[in-house]
């Protein structure tokens, strides 16, 4: 209901259990937010986020869909990513901006076996 698009269910899966961590509260914020979008019949979310009161459920609502358009839970130096290729702010570029790698196969290819070095040359 928070992110109107087609999410991967298994990147879903890992932020929720990371954000559990970081949230014990998670799962009855996430049914009171549900509560409203079903008592405004709501089908998307700006038919209900309007009414999300300021607080705990309003931050775990904006932290889902940071989470989703971040690829991340946290903004901490070590937070673990989830989700670069499927980051929802990723999309709009996955077109024209390569995910950044040292691999030379291309792009998140990290099964190819490097080619061997050559011998430099002597001038």
């Amino acid at each position: 209901m928070l992110i109107p698009h087609r999410l991967n269910a298994e990147i879903g899966k890992r932020i929720g259990s990371a954000m559990s961590q970081l949230n014990p509260s998670l799962s009855d914020h996430v049914a009171g937010l549900l509560a409203i979008a079903k008592q405004k019949n709501a089908k998307i979310v700006e038919d209900f986020f309007p009414d999300v009161p300021d607080g705990p459920l309003k931050q775990t609502a904006l932290a889902i869909i940071s989470a989703w358009y971040l690829g991340v839970v946290s903004d901490a130096p070590d937070a673990e990513v989830f989700a670069f290729e499927y980051a929802l702010m990723y999309q709009p570029t996955r077109d024209v901006m390569t995910i950044p790698s040292y691999a030379i196969s291309g792009p998140n290819g990290w099964s190819s076996n490097a080619p061997p070095l050559s011998d430099m040359p002597e001038f």
